[in-house]
């Protein structure tokens, strides 16, 4: 079995400080193999909140694998924005955008989705589809592709959907990818795309961000073996600096598409 612990939208700068150690002790203890970060690692891409972001996953004792999110382009200096979007990033958290690792029974491959010409819609481009399709040939073991924007969005979400969404999801279906991990909605979510079944979206909500809007700050924890795959869901409440388990599913890959095993809600 392999364990992967998804976290997203740290937003450091507009955290929750109280929830830091907590955050740091469950990772530590959870006997994951990986931690992957779906991005938004700051609020305003400021270097003060990079290097707390640093100082943050310094302290995780497994592998990380970053992405960035719209949120750790700067907002404030237009020409850096524009020129050189992810200079701070690259300085602080990694100097690859596009990570790929295979941790035991899985591969993951990160997808910059980031248009530093908008401030909040993404796009998915075409060489990042390429790149993951490439990667995919002959994979045997479960894929999953770590974004921060959502490849598709419910009716309620008042955020446009990223550029190139549908034809990318069309594509990553086509070409094997298992599972789509993402972010920057602010809700959890984990259930097969609506549109592209064979794919299981993976949406974690806020990390760390005091900006709940009325959500408890969460992450994942997934089990996979073979093909099954169990997601739980772990919540930090308002007056509780810790994480505890409060929603698990369970889905088994049968003929190309995810079925659901079970759900529980604690």
């Amino acid at each position: 079995m392999t364990r992967l612990i998804h976290i997203s939208d740290l937003h450091f700068g507009r955290d929750r400080p109280e929830l830091v150690d907590g955050l740091v002790r469950f990772i530590n203890g959870a006997g994951a193999d990986a931690v992957l970060v779906s991005g938004d690692l700051t609020q305003r891409a400021r270097h003060s909140q990079f290097r707390a972001a640093r100082a943050f996953l310094d302290q995780l004792e497994p592998q990380v694998l970053c992405v960035p999110g719209n949120h750790d382009t700067p907002l404030e200096n237009l020409f850096e924005r524009m020129m050189r979007p992810f200079a701070r990033y690259r300085r602080y958290i990694a100097q690859d955008l596009e990570p790929a690792y295979e941790f035991g029974a899985a591969s993951v491959i990160g997808v910059n989705t980031v248009d530093n010409r908008a401030w909040q819609r993404g796009v998915f481009r075409s060489r990042s589809v390429r790149r993951v399709c490439a990667a995919l040939q002959g994979e045997e073991r479960i894929s999953l592709v770590v974004t921060h924007h959502p490849l598709e969005h419910r009716a309620d979400v008042g955020k446009r959907l990223m550029r190139g969404a549908a034809k990318a999801l069309c594509e990553l279906h086509e070409c094997g990818a298992d599972l789509v991990l993402c972010g920057h909605l602010h809700r959890w979510r984990a259930e097969p795309h609506q549109a592209a079944a064979g794919v299981l979206l993976v949406q974690a909500g806020i990390g760390l961000s005091s900006r709940t809007r009325g959500e408890h700050n969460d992450l994942n924890v997934l089990d996979l073996s073979d093909q099954e795959v169990t997601i739980t869901c772990h919540v930090a409440r308002m007056d509780a600096p810790d994480f505890h388990p409060a929603e698990r599913n369970a889905f088994r890959r049968c003929d190309g598409f995810w079925v659901p095993l079970s759900a529980e809600t604690n």
